[in-house]
């Protein structure tokens, strides 16, 4: 059969059946070659990368790390998310706190370690350079909302005492969280303790991406529950994150009363599971404080070569705005759930 242009008489011959083969294996390895040059393009970037760089997360480049630690102060909020007992990265925290204070700023530093029922306390001892630890730890009710070594977190809280800096407990009180996981959100909203730590009133907003996320996880790093023991522990996910984000979103407000006084940014220091694809604690802060909110996610992360593409990969998927490369602690590799 012959085929015919339409715009002229002219005949065309037809496209052989060898021709069509050899333009397909054209195709596929043109194909091969273009993911050939993706795969090794992506290795040289994960063979660049050391410990102590700070990665742009979705370049997987390092940033010049001055002009970036000078760059942060322009944000309301900075997000630092670690892996818990991990001394460098409280050494990250404090290389972005000098940094700040060298700019003649005034961070605020929160931290998940410590419960509102603890705030009296924070208040004075950055007010008093009090020395006497353990009864700090009394007063701070450190047992009870976190517990571990406390030398662990010791040097925050000491540069945030020793420049005298706003220090504020981002949690609330683990006995509150308790009682969600042993009875259930809906139950606890009638209790006298939910009215006196303010959440009277208070959206726990359950977002379909949250829930799909954190739900997949506790059930990975605590298997073996009932559905409805994952519902309790995911509601407590939903207070203590919605919390967080109560007590960043009114720290936010109050530093813009004091703008253009040096005070600010806000340093949010917790775990990076309440940092990660900003679903826990970032997205609740925004939704709180919606006018023009400037905030930047920093996943503080174990360098362990033998993962980084897995780690290429959480960072394709949205995990943090900046990824920093950290020495492995003293208790070893972090945990990672099956």
């Amino acid at each position: 059969m012959e085929i015919h242009n339409t715009h002229s008489s002219r005949k065309v011959r037809p496209v052989t059946r060898p021709l069509l083969t050899l333009l397909g294996l054209v195709l596929v390895m043109f194909g091969c070659q273009a993911k050939d040059r993706a795969s090794i393009v992506t290795h040289q970037v994960w063979d660049e990368w050391a410990v102590g760089q700070v990665l742009d997360a979705r370049t997987g480049l390092p940033v010049p790390k001055e002009a970036w630690l000078e760059g942060l102060a322009r944000y309301d909020v900075v997000y630092m998310g670690e892996e818990h007992n991990n001394r460098f990265h409280i050494e990250a925290a404090l290389t972005v706190l000098r940094a700040l204070v060298g700019q003649g700023r005034r961070p605020w530093l929160a931290m998940e370690m410590f419960g509102w029922d603890g705030q009296p306390a924070l208040d004075q001892y950055v007010s008093s350079n009090e020395g006497d630890r353990a009864a700090f730890l009394e007063r701070v009710a450190w047992k009870h909302n976190w517990g571990g070594a406390f030398e662990d977190y010791e040097p925050l809280a000491k540069f945030a005492q020793d420049q005298h800096l706003p220090f504020l407990a981002m949690n609330p009180p683990k006995s509150l969280i308790r009682q969600v996981v042993k009875q259930g959100l809906v139950q606890v909203k009638k209790q006298p303790e939910w009215r006196q730590w303010g959440m009277e009133g208070e959206a726990i907003v359950d977002a379909p991406a949250y829930r799909s996320r954190i739900l997949s996880q506790l059930q990975d790093c605590h298997g073996g529950g009932s559905p409805e023991d994952y519902q309790t522990m995911y509601e407590a996910s939903m207070v203590r994150d919605e919390g967080m984000a109560k007590t960043l979103a009114a720290a936010v407000k109050r530093l813009r009363a004091e703008a253009g006084s040096g005070q600010g940014p806000l340093l949010s220091y917790t775990g990076g599971g309440h940092v990660q694809y900003r679903l826990p604690v970032p997205d609740r802060v925004t939704r709180r404080v919606p006018d023009g909110l400037r905030q930047v996610t920093v996943y503080l992360a174990t360098f362990e070569r033998e993962r980084a593409a897995d780690l290429s990969q959480a960072m394709q998927d949205g995990i943090a705005d900046y990824v920093w490369l950290t020495p492995q602690g003293a208790q070893g590799p972090p945990r990672r759930c099956r």
